[in-house]
């Protein structure tokens, strides 16, 4: 897991090798170059992110959390603020959003997703990189409900990749799932 710049750097190029994603990598890589302050929320034309794909312990079900300022079913995540572990963003996030006990990071990174967020009060229109990384429930999959969304739902992977009314990356994520070589050995087809 990266802990560093030179780490993430790595760990942006080993991505974009094994899922041929060079030009979306390309743009992560450039924001590296601006060093701790593209993990700054202060950074206003784009900053990192971390978010998860949380999956459960036998991997057919990923928990989707129904975003309460943008209104619509997305992965746990959220900004960085000047931590360079991704991972460890990642992971905290899905901690704080979800309560599920007990969850890991599996694995380096597992999805890169650049994407526009609307002007808000103040804050003006600007760019997400967010670095997403598998998570893995334990035995327990409770959850709690916290302030920034309006509900949580453990949902089959195979139900995301189809749902048309979720967002594109989410489904794109679940379709990415379900191509392991282990996901068919496993019965998750």
């Amino acid at each position: 897991m990266p802990h560093d710049l030179d780490d993430l750097r790595a760990a942006l190029r080993a991505h974009a090798d094994e899922q041929a994603d060079h030009d979306t990598a390309a743009l992560f890589l450039t924001l590296v170059e601006d060093g701790v302050h593209a993990f700054e929320r202060t950074r206003l034309q784009g900053h990192f992110t971390a978010s998860c794909w949380l999956v459960s312990r036998d991997g057919r079900r990923a928990l989707l959390m129904h975003h309460r300022k943008l209104d619509r079913w997305l992965q746990p995540g959220g900004h960085a603020d000047g931590d360079v572990d991704l991972a460890r963003v990642a992971l905290r996030e899905a901690e704080e959003e979800t309560g599920v006990p007990g969850l890991a990071v599996e694995g380096g990174i597992y999805d890169l997703d650049r994407h526009r967020i609307p002007a808000r009060g103040t804050e003006p229109e600007h760019w997400h990189y967010d670095v997403r990384y598998v998570v893995r429930a334990g035995d327990d999959e409770r959850f709690t409900l916290n302030e920034e969304s309006h509900a949580l739902a453990w949902r089959d992977v195979i139900e995301i990749a189809a749902d048309v009314s979720l967002d594109d990356s989410l489904r794109r994520m679940a379709k990415r799932w379900l191509q392991r070589p282990d996901a068919s050995a496993s019965g998750e087809h």
